[in-house]
């Protein structure tokens, strides 16, 4: 089964991978990673990185028990319609919905996995699960949160199982507004399952139930109030390392709009957690600072040194969404973005003290996560807060003593995703060059040293980010590079330049 290598809106590498991406390289162009070669190198990663190997006996029979014996809701859901909108063969299902006109308007029913339900407050599989942090992801298997008897099987909102989940009903004006949200537990039921590429041949096709028709609708009414709010969220490429009949493939893979649809669906959740999160004077958001004045003025003089245009008046995410993500001076620009990201995290508060920084600047609004629980720990957390916050009820104790807990776990967790994300990417790329040392390839500089002597190539294809030394390195330039260096062991990969 390919197993993409996942990424968080905002983490740094993220950029750097999504703007080397939006290059005007053909998605078709990929390469394949010697498997032998290739997993020696994925081994010792997991070494390097302690990574854990499966579970402790004692949580995965904790996990059993927990499976068998549910907290289930009181509330029955069944007759609804739910459907499920994945990337193919995924069984850790996080989040069903069942969406239906309202009037002029719109009402959204986001069931999300009911994790708490399973998973009993200082049990073995909640201590494992603050010890992970979230789950990882690496070609050779992932590492994951819960015992797969949980996160692949009970908890998760699979098609035509019935399950306990966390269900948002939000009520949308004409224009995708929330006037309306509330969390409630009960059962559900999924009856059909879509990944991104059907949804999107459907809708195009006219051949689409009603359901993935108003996923249309409400995503792009609500990618349009992002854009009125100033939000700067960029659906540009991923770069994947995943499984071959050959080997491994290192290979980018374009967005098609539905996913964008569906996230947008997840994005207004998030933000309608947060507000009942604030006016309930409890909980965790995920913030993120805005750029300061000078960060954003760098950003300007970069842009004009590139040449691109920056009308008067624009704000720094209307430049971002303007930017042509085939022309290599408006690549470059894009890798300079992700200074304009940076210092993301996890803010909690309680006993109505509310936090002076509330907003995840890139989504422009206050924001929680509460939509992959099965996958990312700190959304328990913030799933129960806002149920008992909309029952009326005391935010359970066992919620409030994590709270400010939640932040270093999530941060040393996100740490080591990133650190395991890195070095897959650069294990790929130095395995799928080592044998090219010598070759001159075609790339584009996306940043370069004060003095031009050192900078930042994409090198278009294959797809390979790099450091390169040189003579007047100029951001935006198309040059032709000579591969130094390719050494997949040490994970580095060097070209000179001239």
């Amino acid at each position: 089964m390919p197993t993409r290598i996942r990424r968080t809106r905002d983490d740094r590498r993220l950029a750097d991978l999504r703007a080397q991406g939006a290059a005007g390289i053909d998605p078709d162009r990929s390469a394949v990673v010697d498997p032998e070669r290739f997993e020696r190198v994925l081994g010792r990663v997991r070494a390097e990185l302690d990574l854990p190997q499966g579970f402790p006996a004692e949580v995965l029979a904790a996990a059993d028990r927990a499976a068998a014996a549910p907290d289930l809701p009181s509330v029955d859901w069944t007759d609804l319609p739910f459907l499920t909108v994945d990337p193919p063969a995924s069984t850790d299902l996080d989040q069903a919905m069942h969406l239906a006109r309202r009037g002029s308007g719109f009402r959204v029913h986001y069931a999300i996995a009911d994790v708490p339900a399973f998973v009993r407050p200082g049990s073995p599989v909640d201590e494992e699960a603050r010890r992970r942090g979230q789950t990882l992801y690496s070609p050779d298997g992932r590492v994951p949160l819960h015992p797969p008897v949980l996160s692949e099987g009970a908890a998760s909102l699979l098609p035509d199982s019935t399950a306990p989940a966390f269900v948002w009903v939000i009520d949308l004006d004409a224009d995708g507004r929330t006037v309306g949200a509330e969390v409630v537990r009960a059962l559900v039921r999924s009856r059909a399952r879509y990944d991104y590429e059907q949804v999107q041949h459907e809708v195009d096709a006219g051949t689409a139930p009603e359901p993935l028709r108003l996923l249309r609708e409400i995503g792009e009414l609500r990618a349009d109030l992002e854009r009125e709010r100033g939000g700067a969220t960029l659906p540009l490429p991923d770069q994947e390392v995943v499984e071959h009949p050959d080997g491994y493939e290192l290979r980018l893979r374009p967005p098609v709009p539905s996913e964008d649809w569906n996230a947008q669906i997840s994005l207004m959740t998030g933000m309608a957690a947060a507000q009942i999160m604030l006016d309930g004077g409890v909980g965790i958001l995920r913030t993120l600072p805005a750029p300061d004045d000078r960060t954003i003025a760098r950003f300007r003089r970069q842009a004009l040194a590139l040449g691109v245009a920056w009308p008067g008046g624009a704000a720094h995410a209307d430049v971002l969404r303007s930017l042509d993500a085939t022309e290599p001076r408006h690549l470059a620009l894009l890798h300079g973005s992700t200074a304009l990201f940076r210092g993301a995290g996890y803010t909690p508060f309680d006993d109505g003290a509310l936090p002076a920084l509330r907003e995840q600047a890139a989504v422009a609004a206050p924001y929680a996560h509460v939509t992959a629980p099965l996958r990312r720990l700190v959304d328990r957390f913030g799933l129960a807060t806002c149920e008992a916050l909309c029952r009326g009820v005391a935010v359970p104790d066992w919620v409030r003593e994590a709270l400010p807990t939640l932040p270093g776990l999530m941060a040393a967790s996100d740490r080591l995703a990133g650190a395991l994300e890195r070095a897959v990417v650069d294990a790929a790329e130095a395995a799928l060059l080592a044998d090219r040392l010598g070759e001159e390839l075609e790339a584009v500089v996306v940043d370069a040293d004060d003095d031009g002597a050192a900078g930042l190539l994409q090198v278009l294809a294959p797809p390979v980010l790099a450091r390169a030394t040189g003579r007047g390195l100029e951001p935006g330039a198309t040059v032709r590079a000579r591969l130094t260096v390719a050494d997949p062991v040490e994970r580095q990969v060097r070209f000179e330049v001239g």
